[in-house]
């Protein structure tokens, strides 16, 4: 799975020079590891520029870019979903009932996700009151060893 940084920086404008990668690492909130799959595994829509010496330099639609990836990522797509979205990106106008059509399966199913979470954590707000009526009670013991 896709490790996010919790708080990456954002809100400051990209320099015309763009950001080295361990800036856009920092500001994205991934890994510059990661920043590098993410152009083998063709999940951008442009790979980002390179200076003379061949140092890659992320701009701010980049960094635009890369949020839509980790977002979709978090929520469950695999690459191989944002890999044909990129591709539908990357290949311009007069695909987007594609592109619809596979955020709206994505939807689904993250929703379909949340639905499964739900129900877990009604079992978890359960167990919670249980333990807390029966710690009240004072016999919160026999939750360890039931008799039957």
């Amino acid at each position: 799975m896709l490790e996010v940084k919790p708080r990456p920086e954002t809100g400051r404008p990209v320099p015309d020079g763009g950001l080295t990668i361990a800036e856009a690492a920092q500001r994205t909130g991934v890994s510059a590891h990661t920043l590098r799959y993410y152009e083998r595994a063709g999940l951008v829509v442009t790979p980002p520029d390179r200076t003379a010496g061949g140092r890659r330099r992320y701009h701010k639609l980049d960094l635009q870019w890369i949020k839509v990836c980790t977002r979709l990522r978090a929520t469950g797509m695999p690459i191989k979903g944002i890999r044909r979205y990129a591709e539908l990106v990357s290949a311009g106008p007069g695909n987007e009932r594609e592109r619809l059509a596979l955020m709206e399966a994505h939807r689904a199913d993250v929703l379909a996700r949340l639905a499964e979470l739900q129900e877990n954590l009604q079992l978890i707000d359960h167990k919670i009151d249980v333990y807390r009526g029966r710690v009240a009670a004072g016999d919160a013991d026999q939750l360890w060893a039931p008799s039957r």
